[in-house]
């Protein structure tokens, strides 16, 4: 018997998906959700019929973050709630586990299970050694590295007990580039590599645990970046092998500022392809890693 060819919509590839809904029936959270990577991933695991948890942080972020939900649910069918948590406080990850278990418990079993964790939530920011001070160092490793093990930590007695579990964190080039001014945050990225190393162990009947090194990625955050960062960034850029800016191809808000800063950044779907690949089941057998997502600016570890 053949199986029916689940609907499409025209939307479908913007979130980077197949169309076929492998991850129907799942449940998962994205943090930091309300824009940029963490939108595009959460487009990417609904278009596969993932349904989510949409963390943010900020009031300003609530009206982003309802929207997205919103889409999610008119276009993949999914269903999407949004929760306000900082992921730098001790109470904020247990709040969105909680959260997910009041909305995805089953009202008569009292079964609930967490399928797919996505730390994505993460905080900058660029200070030589002399300028560097306790509270930004407080603040990064909190929200960076604290949050992520504390949403894990939460999420424990509700994982999968089968292997099907996925969790993907969001590290980034500057763990093993050495940025000039990025002590704290290039600090941070290598313990949530090096915590994604030891996880993999630890709950390796429970779910795969792999992350992900971007490098400059077309946000609100890149676009930020003051002239002496993006000049120090040039060689690396220049040096990418997927980074060459290419007209007609490339939007021309991005191609323009690509030919001066050494190339391109990434389009925030790239990323969340590469995320939403781990989370398929195909990738059962990949967990431990640090996956490129940077066009080759570094590659796998």
């Amino acid at each position: 018997m053949s199986r029916p060819t689940p609907a499409r919509s025209a939307s479908t590839n913007l979130g980077g998906g197949s169309g076929f809904r492998v991850l129907e029936g799942k449940v998962g959270i994205v943090t930091g959700a309300s824009r940029g990577i963490g939108a595009a991933i959460a487009r990417n695991l609904a278009s596969k019929g993932c349904s989510l948890i949409l963390n943010y942080t900020s009031d300003s972020s609530a009206k982003l973050t309802e929207d997205l939900a919103a889409e999610l649910e008119a276009v993949h069918g999914v269903q999407a709630v949004p929760v306000q948590a900082n992921m730098g406080s001790e109470n904020g990850p247990n709040h969105i586990v909680e959260v997910a278990k009041n909305h995805f418990q089953h009202p008569k079993t009292q079964k609930f299970q967490l399928d797919i964790i996505i730390n994505n939530a993460g905080v900058a920011g660029n200070n030589t050694i002399e300028n560097i001070d306790c509270e930004d160092f407080a603040r990064q490793y909190n929200v960076n590295v604290r949050g992520p093990l504390l949403l894990v930590q939460a999420a424990l007695p509700y994982l999968p007990h089968d292997r099907s579990g996925r969790i993907v964190n969001l590290s980034s080039v500057s763990s093993s580039l050495g940025y000039i001014s990025q002590s704290i945050y290039g600090g941070t990225k290598a313990a949530l590599e090096s915590m994604t190393r030891t996880w993999s162990r630890e709950l390796a009947e429970r779910a795969t645990v792999n992350a992900i090194n971007p490098g400059p990625v077309a946000t609100d955050m890149y676009w930020t970046t003051d002239e002496l960062f993006v000049a120090r960034n040039k060689p690396f850029i220049e040096n990418t092998p997927l980074a060459a800016p290419r007209k007609g191809i490339d939007t021309e808000e991005i191609y323009e500022p690509s030919t001066k800063a050494g190339g391109r950044p990434a389009y925030s779907e790239e990323i969340a392809g590469v995320v939403g690949m781990l989370c398929m089941p195909e990738a059962g057998w990949t967990t431990g890693s640090v996956v490129c997502a940077n066009g080759g600016m570094r590659f796998s570890i």
